[in-house]
């Protein structure tokens, strides 16, 4: 999933970012809200993370502009301001969550957590397809009873199309949450992430198929 985190001091940014990149996803950071405002008008976020008090353009300008424009992101504001009014208005504006700074690591996880599978349509704690489970609260896959060791770029690539399955999801969307705009990630290197995994899903009755020009789906091996 790609994500967007808007927070002026630079440690808490690096640190938020290095942790939700660790978890499999792509992640931009901005540190003022007029960069913020210009990259959710120009690019596909799964969530922001947004800090109120931004320099340039304060975060909840941001969200009104964000609501303006119909861009249904998930919005977590993550900020020092916990007054009933302040969350109140947040909330009003169209966030989807509010959480007050200092704040619990593992707890912003869970909510990031539970807000990308809300907007993934899913509100289940878990999704099967065929013998394969994909656990949505610590994001790791099981078949057969047992773990899935995969590499994170290639589980990224497979909860987007497990989100998904049966469905085409196009490699342009694909890129999208796998990368942030530091990354350069090239349709090659899609194609061999996707190789990776008909081989890794194969013993357990899965593979990932093309759908010539337009881009990938989940489905089930054919038996015998």
């Amino acid at each position: 999933m790609r994500i967007l985190l808007v927070e002026d001091n630079r440690a808490l940014a690096e640190g938020l970012a290095t942790i939700l990149r660790g978890t499999g996803h792509a992640v931009d950071v901005v540190q003022d809200g007029a960069s913020a405002e210009v990259l959710a008008a120009a690019e596909s976020f799964d969530l922001v993370i947004l800090d109120l008090n931004l320099p340039q353009m304060d975060g909840l300008s941001v969200l009104r502009a964000m609501r303006d424009r119909q861009n249904r992101a998930a919005v977590l504001i993550l900020t020092a301001r916990g007054s009933a009014e302040d969350r109140i208005r947040g909330l009003d504006l169209g966030a989807d969550d509010y959480m007050v700074k200092p704040f619990d690591v593992g707890e912003l996880e869970a909510r990031v957590r539970s807000l990308l599978r809300r907007q993934a349509g899913l509100r289940a704690s878990s999704v099967s397809f065929g013998a394969v489970t994909l656990d949505l609260t610590s994001r790791s896959f099981v078949a057969d009873g047992a773990a899935l060791d995969i590499p994170a770029r290639e589980r990224a690539l497979l909860e987007v199309l497990f989100t998904r399955a049966g469905k085409v999801v196009a490699k342009e969307a694909i890129v999208q949450s796998l990368t942030s705009l530091d990354d350069d990630l090239s349709g090659n290197a899609i194609e061999q992430y996707v190789s990776r995994l008909r081989k890794r899903l194969a013993p357990h009755g899965l593979t990932v198929r093309t759908a010539r020009g337009i881009g990938y789906y989940l489905d089930r091996l054919a038996e015998g």
